[in-house]
């Protein structure tokens, strides 16, 4: 998957490309702090790069309700620049592709996305 928005700047930049796990939920659902890939809400066919901030039952970073039950709180790394559940809200599970965890491209930046082990 390429990276085409800013909002994860620092740890993405626009052109990275990235490997998603799409089996890394099956047994687990996604904790606070990972790097997902979810299809976007608001565009059909289009795939946002977002951390998770929270997880159902708990309260998103800057406060307010918490989240749903079998919901994320998703958010950029650049939160001025970011289109994220600050605009649209939490994101169901079944809106997760994968686990975004290798960065293969360019190759000087190639290596594991924040710790993350496949």
């Amino acid at each position: 998957m390429e990276v085409f928005e800013q909002s994860m700047v620092p740890s993405l930049l626009p052109g990275d490309r990235l490997y998603v796990d799409p089996q890394a939920y099956a047994l687990t659902a996604p904790g606070r702090g990972d790097v997902v890939v979810v299809s976007d809400p608001e565009f059909r066919g289009r795939f946002l790069v977002k951390r998770v901030g929270a997880v159902g039952g708990e309260i998103p970073p800057g406060g307010g309700a918490p989240v749903p039950p079998g919901a994320l709180w998703l958010e950029g790394d650049w939160g001025t620049v970011s289109r994220d559940s600050r605009n649209f809200g939490p994101i169901e599970l079944g809106r997760v592709v994968g686990r975004a965890w290798w960065r293969y491209y360019p190759p000087e930046r190639r290596g594991p996305i924040d710790g993350a082990t496949r």
